[in-house]
């Protein structure tokens, strides 16, 4: 599948995107979803960054500060960049119960405010994977990157749950922006390895499992997630007033959720944990 290179992308598209992404991610409750579904997400990737005391870190689409603030509490230096500062808001405020300090900045993964190799590790946690154009996202990330200095990334994988939960979405979702492409492509392997091209190196991902046992059953998940999740609040919206479609939908969530559901409670949630070396 191509790529959508930067000169491609016209500036009125970017903010139209800008404007309605950010819209998509502050009308649930992400910060729930992070805490209550995925809290351990976030170190997992720090770990895997061998991120410590003195790195200047960049968290990418950083959300409420899944991986920013471990990052911070392993020592860093780390500026939390995100296109909501509703969500810079809960992260300051998570931040500060866990005595963690960093910097919270607006900033969309497609055009970065930062310097040429301003950070020795830049990294993102199911953030940047949800910018739509993945090539201007990718160079982006590269970019920022010093040579020698780690990009590390975490993306739900398209044939895992959360890859699957994507696809029983498309069909009632809003139409994506011209030349957007799905975001669980950047839990793909080669298309990581396509979209960093030769500015990285030392390309090493692997497929992990995060077991999930927030959910009694998939109508628990679908309920939780049409309450607190952007992109599944956008959908239902995009429905309006046709009840048989949301019903619809409604049955293939909770049956999604029911299919993964293990004897002991829990699901295992695919991602891909890729890190590479700036070249």
């Amino acid at each position: 599948m191509s790529t959508t290179d930067s000169r491609t992308v016209a500036v009125d598209l970017l903010e139209t995107v800008r404007t309605k992404h950010r819209a998509v991610w502050e009308s649930g409750d992400y910060p729930a979803v992070a805490d209550q579904v995925i809290p351990s997400l976030g170190a997992v990737l720090v770990e895997a960054c061998d991120v410590g005391p003195g790195d200047r870190v960049l968290d990418v689409a950083a959300g409420s500060g899944n991986a920013s603030i471990p990052a911070a509490l392993a020592g860093a230096d780390v500026v939390a960049s995100d296109l909501s500062p509703e969500l810079l808001a809960a992260g300051r405020r998570r931040a500060a119960d866990q005595g963690a300090t960093l910097r919270w900045e607006p900033a969309d993964a497609h055009a970065l405010p930062f310097d040429d190799g301003a950070f020795d590790v830049t990294l993102s946690c199911v953030g940047v994977m949800f910018a739509p154009f993945h090539q201007l996202a990718a160079s982006e990330l590269a970019r920022v990157t010093r040579p020698g200095g780690t990009i590390g990334n975490v993306a739900w994988t398209p044939t895992g749950f959360i890859g699957e939960m994507f696809a029983t979405l498309r069909p009632y979702a809003p139409p994506p922006p011209p030349g957007a492409l799905p975001p669980p492509l950047w839990g793909t392997e080669e298309h990581v390895r396509v979209l960093l091209g030769d500015r990285v190196t030392d390309v090493r991902a692997e497929v992990r499992g995060l077991v999930v046992d927030r959910f009694a059953d998939g109508a628990a998940f679908r309920d939780f997630f049409k309450a607190t999740y952007g992109p599944t609040i956008a959908t239902y919206r995009h429905l309006g007033d046709d009840d048989a479609r949301a019903a619809e939908l409604d049955d293939a969530l909770a049956a999604l959720g029911d299919r993964h559901l293990r004897d002991d409670g829990t699901m295992v949630w695919d991602y891909l944990l890729v890190r590479a070396t700036r070249a």
